[in-house]
Formats: C-alpha cells, structure tokens, sequence
C-alpha cells in the first residue's frame, strides 16, 4: 500500500502541518487510545492511492489488534487502581521525578486517600498527590513508627556531651533519653545498638553520681549556714547539738576537725 499526499487546489498540501501534530500528540501522551486510532484509519483511508487501495480485511485485523491491546491496557489500569485502593492507610516510600526539572525526591509516609483520573490512579501522601508509578516500597505501619523513634532517640544522645564531660545541668536531657527509651516497646528496643545501650546506661550511671554530689553539697551547706546562723544569735549549741547538727549534714568528727 503506498499513501499519497491530498491535493488542495491543483497543489500538492503541506503535510508538515500534520506532522507536527501527530508528533505534539505523541509527546503529550505516549499511549494512544480508540479514538485517536480511528482517526488515523480514516485518515488513511482517505488518503490512500485510489490505484492501490487497502483491502477491508487488512483494516478490520488492524482494528481487531487494537481492540485486543486497548482490553490489555483496560485490564493493567484496573489493577493499578485496586492496588492504589489497597495502599490507604499503609506507609509507602515513593521516588518521584519531577518532569520539569527531572529532579528525584524521595518521599515517606501514609496514604491518606486514592484519587482517579483517566483510568491513572494517584496516592496522596503528605498532603501531596503522587502518581501509583511512583510507589517503591509498602512500609510496615509498626516498623514506620519504630524508624521515627529510633530517630529521635540517637538524635536526643547526639545532643549529649560525653558521659565524662556531663554535669548537672544536662540531668533533663539524661532523663528525656531514658524515658524514651523505658517507652519502646520490646520489638522496638531490638533496633537500638549496643553500643547506644551502653552509652545509655553510662549516661545514667554518670548523672546518678553527679546528682547524688549534688544533693550532698547541698546538705552540707544547708548545715553550715544553720550553724553560722545560730552563732549570730549567740546561741551557744552543746556538743550533743554540734554532733547531732555534723551527723545531719553528713560530717564526721574528723572532718569538722
């Protein structure tokens, strides 16, 4: 079969017009659905050679081709959509490509609903609407949560100076740490290291002594200065009195001498 070019007005037209069409077309969607296939058919029926025509046998084997790949193509978008159906509620991570720029972003989270558009399913994962091609990987709701916890908890201990270096003034932070971790489950506390488990415990170890100090120094103070305060008076303690008041601060004999 051989086509010729349409004559307009005893000239030969300019197909380019067509071309550049049919090429904007392709580019715009790369699949082509029913419609557009019978308007290539007509068109080249129309335009065929008219000493060479196409016998109607070849024009119904094409449509039957078509036919069958257009249900094919039916089928794989009706899986698509009940595989995005079954997505809602789970935690998927997605690499999407931005057409633009053809930059990749990684994105995680929870499909919070499917939407539908020219039989092309989308997922809507932080607010944002993601195309199901973009889908990578189904995440686990328990092991999602358990990688955000696991998170937080190392960044808590990188804010933290070395357990040598620690003083009284990081005991709020020690204490957010060791609750976080008291908070985990079993199956979560399974994704903490064991060198984080034993820098935990030194931290704690560590801020118990430095505590403990503390609340000694205070009680030896807090002693010192009753003393002091009766002495001002003029009230004179005896020996009994100053022994009871060293035993109470926490001083010995020896130490008072």
């Amino acid at each position: 079969m051989s086509l010729v070019a349409p004559v307009v007005d005893g000239a030969v037209a300019d197909t380019s017009t067509i071309t550049s069409a049919s090429e904007k077309k392709t580019t715009g969607n790369s699949s082509l659905d029913k419609e557009s296939f019978l308007k290539l058919l007509v068109a080249q029926m129309q335009y065929q050679d008219p000493l060479e025509p196409t016998e109607n046998t070849e024009y119904i084997s094409q449509f039957a081709q078509f036919s069958e790949l257009e249900q094919m193509q039916n089928l794989s978008s009706s899986m698509d959509l009940q595989r995005a159906s079954n997505l809602v509620g789970q935690y998927v991570y997605l690499e999407h490509i931005n057409e633009s720029t053809g930059a990749s972003t990684s994105v995680e989270g929870r499909v919070d609903y499917v939407s539908y558009e020219n039989n092309k399913a989308y997922v809507s994962v932080n607010g944002e609407r993601y195309s199901i091609d973009d889908v990578i990987n189904v995440i686990d709701a328990e092991y999602a949560q358990t990688t955000e916890l696991i998170s937080k908890f190392t960044e808590l201990m990188d804010q933290l100076p070395q357990p040598e270096f620690l003083t009284i003034a990081d005991k709020d932070s020690v204490a957010a740490l060791q609750a976080a971790y008291n908070n985990m489950s079993a199956y979560q506390q399974g994704f903490i290291s064991e060198d984080q488990v034993n820098s935990l415990t030194e931290y704690v170890s560590r801020m118990a002594g430095l505590v403990a100090a503390a609340e000694k120094a205070a009680e030896e103070s807090e002693g010192t200065e009753e003393a002091a305060a009766n002495s001002e008076n003029g009230e004179t303690l005896t020996d009994d009195e100053i022994a009871k008041t060293a035993s109470e601060s926490g001083l010995t004999e020896t130490e008072e001498a």
